[in-house]
C-alpha cells in the first residue's frame, strides 16, 4: 500500500517534469502552460511523500517544485524602466466577434504607437485599418486559413514601408513588413499561434522557423503565441529570430476567471538597453492588449 501511495503522489510531479519536456514532445508545452498549479500540486504531493517515509524521493521531488516555482515567478520581478525609449508597439488579438473597434481605436490613437499587430482580424472588426490608415499609412493583412473563422493576422506602421518587403503566408499565422524607421529599417511581424497539443502549434512552429530567420536585420514582433514564455516554443522562435521577449509577463487571457494565461508578448532582437511593457484594456476583445516601449538604436 506504500508503495502505491508512493506512486500517486509521484504522479503530479512526474507531469510537472513532463513540463519542461517540449523539445522532445509537444505535450510538454501543454504541460507547460499549466507549470504554476502543477508546481503548487507538486509540493503537496511533496509533502505527502516525506510523511511516507520516502524523503529521497520526496528531496528530488521539492527540487523540481523549487526550481519549477522559479522559471515561472522570476520573469515577473523582472524590471526595467523604459517610460522614455522613443519606441512603442501595440500588441493586440481583437477577438472575431468584437462588437466595436471604437474603444480600441481610440486607445490605439491616444497611444500613438509606432508599430501595431493585430490577431483575429475578421470581416467584422477589419474596418479598424482603413479607420487608422490616415495615421498609420503602412499596413498589411493576411488571412490565416490555419485556424478557421477566427479571422486574420494584420499590422501597421507610422512609417512607410520599404518596397517589395511585404511577406504573407495564409497557413503560417504570420505576416511581416520591413519599414523605415529613424533608425533604419525594421522589420515588423504579426503572429498568431494555434494552441498547444493535441493542436496544430509544434508543427506551424516548425514550419514558421525557416521564414522568421529569413528576416534579416532589426525585427520587432508582436503575437499571440497561445503560449507562455517559459515554454519550447517561445525558446524557439527566440532563437529563430536572435530576440528576447521584453517586460514582464501580463496574464493577457482571462479564463472565466479561474485562471489567466500569459500568452501575448512582444519580441525586439535590437539591442540590450531598457524595455518594458504594460497592459492594455480589454476594449470589447476576450484578450488584454500589451504595449511596449523600447529602442532600436545603441
Amino acid at each position: 500500500m506504500r508503495h502505491l501511495n508512493s506512486l500517486v503522489f509521484v504522479m503530479p510531479l512526474a507531469l510537472l517534469l513532463g513540463s519542461f519536456l517540449g523539445a522532445i514532445h509537444p505535450l510538454g508545452d501543454s504541460l507547460a502552460v499549466f507549470r504554476a498549479p502543477l508546481a503548487v500540486i507538486g509540493g503537496g504531493a511533496v509533502l505527502l511523500l516525506a510523511r511516507t517515509g520516502t524523503k529521497a524521493l520526496g528531496a528530488l521531488g521539492a527540487l523540481l517544485v523549487l526550481w519549477s516555482a522559479y522559471t515561472v515567478l522570476a520573469p515577473r520581478f523582472e524590471f526595467s524602466a523604459a517610460l522614455d525609449a522613443p519606441y512603442t508597439h501595440y500588441q493586440k488579438n481583437m477577438w472575431f466577434k468584437m462588437p466595436s473597434t471604437n474603444p480600441l481605436r481610440d486607445d490605439i490613437l491616444e497611444l500613438a504607437p509606432d508599430f501595431i499587430s493585430l490577431q483575429e482580424v475578421s470581416k467584422k472588426n477589419r474596418p479598424i485599418l482603413a479607420n487608422l490608415k490616415a495615421q498609420y499609412p503602412a499596413q498589411l493583412f493576411c488571412t490565416f486559413s490555419g485556424i478557421g473563422g477566427v479571422g486574420g493576422v494584420a499590422m501597421a506602421s507610422r512609417w512607410p514601408l520599404v518596397a517589395g518587403s511585404k511577406r504573407c503566408n495564409a497557413r503560417s499565422g504570420m505576416v511581416a513588413m520591413q519599414v523605415e524607421t529613424p533608425d533604419g529599417p525594421v522589420w515588423v511581424v504579426s503572429l498568431h499561434l494555434h494552441w498547444p497539443y493535441p493542436m496544430g502549434q509544434a508543427a506551424q512552429v516548425r514550419a514558421l522557423l525557416p521564414q522568421l530567420m529569413a528576416l534579416d536585420g532589426p525585427i520587432v514582433l508582436g503575437g499571440d503565441f497561445n503560449m507562455v514564455p517559459w515554454s519550447h516554443t517561445m525558446r524557439a522562435i527566440t532563437s529563430a529570430t536572435n530576440t528576447r521577449r521584453i517586460g514582464v509577463p501580463h496574464y493577457t487571457l482571462p479564463l472565466k476567471n479561474l485562471y489567466s494565461l500569459p500568452i501575448d508578448h512582444v519580441l525586439i532582437n535590437t539591442n540590450t538597453r531598457p524595455a518594458s511593457t504594460s497592459k492594455r484594456p480589454l476594449l470589447g476583445s476576450d484578450h488584454f492588449g500589451v504595449l511596449a516601449r523600447f529602442y532600436l538604436s545603441d
